[in-house]
């Protein structure tokens, strides 16, 4: 019997396939406990259905995070820090200093954990910091620390 997995099954699939189980173990297992349904026209053209939308959604937001790469790309962001002797910082710049200064100056929002610090910035000049906006898309920024 062909089914629809609705949740991953061991040994059978992963959910959204199309799977043939014996008879047996479809309507008393998979069927009642609600891992699959019956694989007729209508179910298999609602998974098309479902299948394209997700596709189309993933398109958007990689469209999207396009965008916003182009739009950082090559920015310059600037913070004025206390320093002590041979530019050492009294604190750091972080990750979450970076991303409320890229909101603050282009009012796009981009999550902290996305921005690519090895290490907190603890001296003054010029550092290139790397932002993840989507798997395939990075965006290359500039942050400036000088001294206030």
């Amino acid at each position: 019997m062909k089914v629809i997995l609705q949740k991953d099954v061991k040994g059978l699939g992963k959910k959204g396939e199309v799977v043939n189980a014996s008879d047996g173990h479809a309507r008393n297992y998979l069927l009642p406990r609600g891992l699959a349904k019956e694989a007729n026209e209508g179910n298999i053209h609602n998974l098309k259905q479902k299948k394209k939308a997700k596709k189309r959604k993933k398109e958007r937001e990689l469209e999207e995070a396009q965008e916003q790469a182009k739009s950082l790309e090559g920015k310059i962001f600037t913070f004025k820090v206390k320093a002590g002797e041979n530019g050492r910082l009294f604190g750091s710049v972080t990750t979450s200093d970076i991303a409320d200064k890229i909101e603050q100056k282009t009012g796009q929002k981009i999550d902290k954990r996305k921005i690519d610090l090895n290490d907190n910035i603890r001296t003054l000049g010029t550092k290139k910091v790397s932002i993840k906006l989507h798997k395939n898309v990075t965006a290359d920024v500039k942050v400036k620390v000088t001294e206030a």
